[in-house]
Order: C-alpha cells, then structure tokens, then sequence
C-alpha cells in the first residue's frame, strides 16, 4: 500500500511551521512513535486508512522520538507511552490518546474534534 501524500515526516526543527503553522489550515494528527514500539508498528496501517479517508481536512504528521531532537518535542507535550497522538488545530492541542486504538476510536476522536 502506497503512502497517502497527507502523511508526513516531521521533527523538532520544523514542527513549528510543519504542524502548528499548519494546523492553522487543516488539522493536524501528530503521531509520536518509536521503531521498538509494537503497538507503533500495528497503528501504522490504521493511521494509512484515517489519512485517506480525511485527506481533505487533516494530514498526518509521524515523528520518531528516538531520532536526533525529537525527544525534546515528546518533553514538551509530556508524552508518557508511544504511540501517543495529539491532534492540532488552529495552533492548539485539541486532543490526545496513547496507544494502537481500532480504527472506529480514532474516527471518533477526529470527527468529535472537526
């Protein structure tokens, strides 16, 4: 399965302009993630799934925390467990869950939210 184009790499040097500028636009689903984290592993697909069927109103942004800075980013919004994901809009955290949750969760979650 290809990528959806709404899916994106971000990471502490353009989180600001990459999510939080941009969620200004079109809501923002951050997904923290680490590559030893199997409930990271099993959300992946779900999360192709969500960014295709809301490509109009929200992109997805993966930040690994293990790589480079990222850590500080997962500091800063007090990240406890991965997968943790915040969804931002309009420059705000407007919610947040941890964990591989089934798709019909996060549908729920975007659409109480949009």
């Amino acid at each position: 399965m290809h990528t959806p184009d709404n899916i994106f790499i971000s990471d502490l040097d353009n989180f600001q302009s990459l999510v939080i500028e941009a969620s200004h636009h079109k809501a923002i689903l951050v997904d923290l993630w680490a590559e030893w984290c199997s409930p990271c592993r099993v959300i992946a697909p779900v999360l192709e799934k969500i960014a295709t069927e809301y490509k109009n109103t929200l992109a997805i942004a993966k930040i690994e925390v293990d790589e480079d800075e990222n850590m500080k980013l997962a500091g800063r919004y007090q990240v406890r467990g991965f997968p943790t994901l915040i969804l931002f809009i309009n420059g705000e955290e407007s919610g947040r869950f941890s964990g591989a949750k089934p798709l019909s969760f996060i549908r729920s979650f975007i659409d109480e939210r949009l």
